[in-house]
């Protein structure tokens, strides 16, 4: 499952969105707004805009991660809007019969949704 969302990514609820019939692993990642970029001025905000087709790229890199490990089910879920300092930005992840699939399509759904093309972000300083 993909999703494009201007709400807020609720961890607690996260475990029901994805398969997990044939799993013996779950591995989940979620990205956070820093407060310190290494720049002089403090973070207000990030703003997300989509510039593109967001859920299609999305799709793209699950499938990819499908192709690549023995997966029972991937998620990937991408904020848009001006998200504050220690807001979730995106959440992947991954459920396997093996924790290793589970991991590496995890670490790489991360990295992948970390540069993609379909999103524009700016920083927002105080």
């Amino acid at each position: 499952m993909v999703m494009v969302t201007e709400k807020p990514i609720n961890p607690a609820t996260a475990f029901e969105l994805i398969s997990t019939e044939n799993a013996g692993s779950v591995v989940f990642h979620y990205a956070l707004v820093k407060g310190n970029t290494g720049r002089e001025k403090a973070t207000a905000c990030i703003d997300y805009r989509q510039n593109g087709d967001m859920a299609a790229e999305l799709e793209e890199i699950a499938a990819n991660l499908r192709d690549k490990w023995f997966l029972d089910d991937v998620l990937l879920v991408r904020r848009t809007g001006c998200l504050a300092v220690g807001e979730i930005i995106s959440l992947a992840a991954a459920s396997s019969p093996n924790s290793a699939d589970a991991f590496e399509a995890c670490r790489h759904g991360i990295s992948r949704m970390k540069s993609m093309a379909t999103v524009k972000k700016e920083e927002v300083f105080r």
